[in-house]
């Protein structure tokens, strides 16, 4: 686990763990023994470290969903939800992104989350698979690492903020950004995982800027902290927010939204100890 902490779901009932690599395909043929349904979340999430070791993420995330693939065959399951990126897209100022856009992916991170949905879409045809590919926009939500080299803006932003510490942007902060409460996210998924094949984004097609983001979160918790900036990150795309037709008409879906989801994730930090 490069981000979480098994902690996270220790409370879990009728979970069972397994501590592996996607690149060990004898592992990943064991583990699915008697599963229906495949969620792949695996992969090597950073942009800027796709950017500077190229091949270590096109190992993890397009052969390891090879491994994935090869088996859900080998054990006859025949759904996946396949986590992909808005980060396909690239950095068209066209917005917001529909999943009828031309993907033009501008990091290694991106192109292999696209080879991942080619191959999904390949092993769908070949062997009659479900395959629900969904492209996550800017996921956030309580429990994110903050101190990770992974860490999203959102969890960075409150433990500064909180400490009365610089919050550092980087670029000029007009970034456009589709955050994804991590709740929602999963009511999206779960539903999905019953759908048909296809491509969908899960965002809530609305945006907010960096700027404003980090200046409502000093605000909210009456923050003394300084807003600076620094030069982009190798990889960044600057506009990025969702076309959520396709999941509009899903059934059963009770939306918490941004406004509160964010709320609710600074107060989740302001309770707990930010140097555990």
């Amino acid at each position: 686990m490069k981000s979480g902490f098994k902690r996270n779901i220790e409370n879990f009932k009728n979970v069972s763990f397994i501590t592996g690599d996607i690149l060990d395909y004898d592992l990943l043929q064991k583990s699915m023994k008697g599963c229906e349904k495949v969620f792949h979340f695996a992969a090597e999430i950073s942009v800027p470290a796709s950017m500077l070791n190229p091949i270590y993420t096109e190992e993890v995330n397009s052969i390891g969903t090879v491994n994935i693939l090869k088996a859900m065959v080998a054990n006859n399951i025949k759904t996946i939800v396949f986590a992909s990126s808005a980060a396909v897209y690239g950095d068209s100022e066209v917005c917001p992104k529909t999943t009828e856009m031309l993907p033009n992916p501008i990091s290694p991170y991106a192109i292999t989350k696209l080879a991942g949905e080619y191959y999904i879409n390949m092993f769908a045809r070949e062997h009659k698979i479900t395959g629900i590919i969904c492209r996550f926009f800017n996921v956030f939500g309580e429990r994110q690492n903050p101190k990770s080299a992974y860490a999203a803006a959102i969890p960075i932003f409150i433990t500064k903020a909180l400490k009365n510490e610089p919050l550092t942007i980087f670029g000029d902060g007009e970034q456009v950004r589709d955050f994804i409460y991590i709740k929602d996210l999963v009511s999206y998924l779960v539903n999905l995982s019953e759908y048909k094949s296809g491509i969908y984004n899960i965002g809530y097609g609305k945006y907010i800027t960096i700027n404003e983001l980090a200046k409502f979160i000093v605000k909210y918790v009456n923050s003394k902290s300084d807003i600076i900036h620094d030069k982009p990150r190798l990889g960044d795309v600057k506009y990025s927010f969702a076309n959520v037709d396709g999941v509009k008409n899903l059934e059963n879906i009770s939306l918490i939204g941004f406004d509160k989801g964010l709320r609710n994730t600074i107060d989740y930090f302001k309770d707990v100890s930010l140097d555990a």
